[in-house]
């Protein structure tokens, strides 16, 4: 594949504000210097220079592909073949139901919860994840928290012996797909936006989303005094204080920072509530007052002040050819065209970027794992456009890497890239799509290997059949079982979407013991991740930013590393076996 090149464009380029510049550290200027220029200004022809803040030039770039650590044991050490086998072991989590804890903030019939949890523990699951509610926590006044039924839920997880990935939930729940209650932001956030709606992000119609705050809003001071970043830094910082406990007996090892709709690092582009159907394209969400003026500051910087936000993306529902800028030959081939993506773009890996590196900050020293969710959209992967990946904010096409970029911004944090849609193959797909998610996972899982940071993924829908299970397995190692140590592919681990009644019938439940048992290579639940080379130790303050040069040199589009054709840990077994579970299913 070619490499994109920018040319003039990215030279005129320059984001205002807080707009991502990746491996340079910046000295922050004073809280209370808003007035300071933040503005991207003209320097050596490829090298923009900033005002307002001091620059340090960081290490070099990232290691390329062929350099990619097995993490292989030392020459010296004889391993066992039971422990050559674990080293190909994936930790496989259950995501809690979206309300085990209530709107009210109490947890409910918690006897039935320890009853489910323990059967999971049984069934050799490593953990649980648990959504923590922004809406519930901080619920009757800013920084008045009230983490009460979240302790009691974490001291339950700890007794049955499971690990907690913890997600820092910054969204409304509801709305989106699957989405079976309803959490909105908190009532004092939801009051500043009856006088100031352009705190939600926006469509071109006029249209607010407020399940969550838009990234134009990230530093201005609208919340009672404080930023949404400070907000958001304040609620992680108060969670390390009240659970230091549960961080200090390892009980959370993973912390995955919201940064978008449904906790994903994108615009909430297809959203049910406003009517979307898939697989509509989707809508740009980047008309608020803030993002308007933001645009307009760059559009200016760049010699361009007479562009605009586009007006000719359609609808939520469209398909991308009846639109003057997805279809052939259209507006997002345009230099006016690529100047809008690649800000729209670059917003979003600055959102994520100093969200992150807050939360370093109030994690630092903790013996665990930071990680950021990436969303599958796979729907119009197969058409040149992308469209459905464009107005969600990922800038991802034929001859440019869109997820790359977020790989290598998440490595300065040392965090993990947790990306869905692992269950899903393309003949499962329609055609009128053009959908191709068995090529978007192995994009995004390469792109993340190569940046030489781990990644992990989920199923995107409740699967309970062994061509999803296969299909993940498959994801969790693209290459098979290295029987002699650890393979050069793995997936970091595995977090199953989600604990219900039906995956707890018998019938379901006995194929996902199967599964779970392939996941850990045919071996039993292994309770010292040393032995799987998931040594957690205390999370390091996260490395300098990265230039922007560096950023767009990881658009640079390769082809993904081999996947095999199916996976050599098969849940399916004979056609015996698949046919006597046939069989039983149908007088479940």
């Amino acid at each position: 594949m070619t490499r994109v090149t920018l040319g003039s464009l990215g030279e005129k380029i320059r984001l205002h504000s807080r707009c991502f510049c990746p491996n340079v550290l910046f000295i922050n200027v004073p809280e209370n210097a808003e007035g300071a220029s933040k503005v991207w200004r003209q320097g050596t022809k490829n090298a923009p220079t900033f005002s307002s803040r001091s620059i340090i030039s960081r290490s070099p770039p990232q290691a390329v592909a062929s350099e990619i650590s097995t993490t292989e044991p030392k020459a010296t050490t004889t391993l066992t073949n039971e422990e050559k086998m674990l080293r190909n072991y994936v930790p496989i989590f259950v995501m809690l139901p979206l309300g085990v804890i209530t709107v009210d903030n109490v947890l409910e019939d918690k006897d039935k919860l320890v009853k489910e949890l323990k059967e999971l523990r049984a069934a050799g699951v490593d953990g649980v994840m648990i959504d923590v509610w922004w809406g519930i926590i901080e619920s009757k006044g800013p920084k008045q928290y009230d983490w009460t039924a979240y302790r009691s839920l974490f001291q339950a997880v700890q007794e049955c012996g499971l690990k907690l990935q913890a997600i820092m939930s910054f969204h409304q729940c509801g709305g989106n797909v699957g989405d079976v209650v309803t959490i909105p932001l908190p009532q004092w956030v939801l009051d500043i936006g009856e006088s100031d709606p352009d705190i939600f992000y926006t469509n071109l119609k006029g249209n607010r989303n407020p399940e969550y705050l838009t990234l134009g809003v990230d530093n201005r001071r609208l919340f009672s005094g404080r930023t949404a970043v400070e907000i958001y830094s304040d609620y992680m910082k108060s969670f390390r204080e009240n659970f230091a406990d549960f961080l200090e007996t390892g009980l959370i090892i993973d912390i995955e920072v919201g940064l978008g709709p449904a906790g994903e690092l994108r615009y909430p582009s297809y959203p049910e509530s406003q009517g979307w159907v898939f697989p509509g394209i989707g809508e740009f969400q980047c008309y608020d007052k803030y993002l308007q003026a933001d645009f307009k500051e760059a559009a200016t910087a760049a010699g361009h002040p007479e562009w605009e936000l586009p007006d000719n993306a359609g609808e939520y529902n469209d398909a991308p050819e009846s639109t003057e800028f997805f279809k052939s030959n259209g507006t997002y081939l345009t230099e006016k065209g690529k100047f809008f993506l690649t800000w729209y773009s670059n917003k979003l890996l600055s959102h994520g970027d100093q969200i992150l590196d807050e939360a370093n900050k109030a994690f630092v020293g903790c013996k665990l794992k930071l990680a950021a969710k990436v969303s599958g959209i796979h729907w119009w992967y197969k058409a040149d456009n992308h469209a459905a990946e464009l107005t969600a904010g990922y800038y991802n096409l034929k001859d440019r890497d869109g997820y790359r970029p977020i790989a290598r911004m998440l490595s300065r944090h040392h965090a993990i890239l947790n990306f869905t849609c692992l269950e899903m193959r393309d003949s499962e797909q329609s055609a009128d799509a053009k959908s191709a998610p068995q090529e978007l996972v192995q994009q995004v899982l390469s792109g993340g290997w190569r940046e030489n940071i781990e990644v992990a993924g989920e199923n995107a829908l409740s699967r309970y059949d062994s061509t999803a299970y296969n299909q993940i397995l498959l994801n969790a190692r693209p290459n098979g079982i290295n029987r002699d140590g650890e393979p050069k592919l793995r997936m970091y681990g595995v977090t199953y979407l989600r604990l219900s009644d039906e995956l707890l019938q018998k019938t379901n439940l006995n194929l996902f013991k199967t599964f779970v048992k392939k996941m850990h290579a045919d071996q039993d639940y292994c309770p010292d991740p040393k032995k799987y080379n998931h040594h957690l130790g205390p999370l390091e303050r996260s490395k300098p930013e990265i230039s922007i040069e560096q950023l767009l040199e990881a658009t640079k589009a390769e082809d993904a590393f081999p996947w095999d054709k199916e996976t050599d840990m098969s849940v399916s077994g004979d056609l015996l076996s698949n046919l006597i579970r046939k069989l039983f299913s149908l007088f479940k």
